[in-house]
């Protein structure tokens, strides 16, 4: 029998990181090394787990020259946009360091590289957006995942670049919340919710993002892949989808502008992708947002069981 590829994960206590190492454990193809800061946070077996901080480059080097992974999937950053912002040292380390020296490592055992992306790296004046759309950050993350890019882009690797927007679902403990839970509590507790309409987005589910990732390791493809779910919503649209799906008072619902909202990082009002060079090259089909909203409502109540 063939010896498996071996394929590393970074950021695996994340939400894309546990549903990339489940998804490949269910599929068996792969030898699985998940990494991760601190102790491992997953459920389940079937998978190596070794703690490592990606932005200390004697442990990465080190790490990557004892396991020899042929695939590599970076997808551990630092995401939130604001924080990002008020954070730019730390940011920085999290997101162009910590790629650059997985690159370098990388590079000495000559692994396939998948960098995972995302919209920020727009300016959203228009969108959806193919892979040829011009990069224009407007906020400190989106530079710094558009640096990181360059640097995968300017590697001697064999790389493939993930871009995705709007990720959700919900994973073994981690509390982030996202757009439906949101909406879902809010409404449920009775609480009157504000929700933009002027931002566009293609909200994907994070069972499908971890799907694109591993077609393209699985095929082996080299380029940039738009890897989103397949419809352009603003959050408003989306939160009445929620409240209609969990058959909530949509009244409570009260549509509002980026304007009324102080953050201190700018958001591209208009993204979302078009993902026909996904489907066609790599066979990507996502989730609609609805049937998404399904699937977490199983997470759910199987969570809490």
């Amino acid at each position: 029998m063939a010896t498996k590829k071996k394929i590393l994960i970074t950021g695996a206590n994340g939400l894309l990181g546990q549903k990339l190492v489940q998804k490949l454990v269910e599929e068996g193809e792969f030898e699985v090394l998940a990494t991760g800061r601190g102790p491992c946070r997953l459920p389940g077996e079937g998978f190596k787990y070794v703690s490592l901080d990606i932005e200390n480059e004697k442990s990465v080097r080190a790490v990557l020259s004892k396991e020899q992974p042929s695939v590599i999937i970076h997808g551990a950053a630092m995401t939130n946009v604001d924080t990002c912002e008020l954070h730019q040292e730390a940011c920085y380390s999290a997101n162009v360091l910590a790629t650059k020296y997985l690159v370098e490592a990388a590079e000495e055992i000559d692994a396939h590289f998948i960098f995972v992306s995302t919209d920020f790296i727009f300016e959203g004046d228009e969108g959806p957006l193919d892979e040829m759309a011009a990069p224009n950050p407007v906020n400190f993350y989106g530079q710094t995942k558009l640096e990181g890019e360059a640097i995968v882009k300017d590697s001697k690797l064999k790389w493939a670049i993930a871009r995705t927007v709007l990720v959700f679902g919900i994973a073994h403990d981690l509390s982030r919340s996202n757009i439906v839970l949101w909406v879902k509590e809010s409404l449920e507790a009775g609480k009157e919710i504000q929700v933009v309409d002027d931002q566009f987005r293609s909200p994907t589910l994070a069972e499908d993002l971890a799907e694109g990732c591993i077609l393209i390791a699985k095929k082996g493809v080299e380029g940039i892949y738009h890897i989103s779910g397949p419809d352009f919503l603003t959050p408003y649209q989306m939160a009445q989808i929620t409240a209609e799906y969990f058959d909530l008072d949509e009244s409570l619902i009260k549509k509002t502008d980026s304007n009324k909202f102080t953050q201190a990082a700018r958001r591209p009002l208009k993204t979302g992708f078009i993902i026909e060079k996904a489907r066609k090259q790599l066979g990507y089909e996502p989730k609609t947002f609805r049937t998404a909203i399904g699937i977490l409502s199983k997470q759910i109540i199987l969570a809490r069981s």
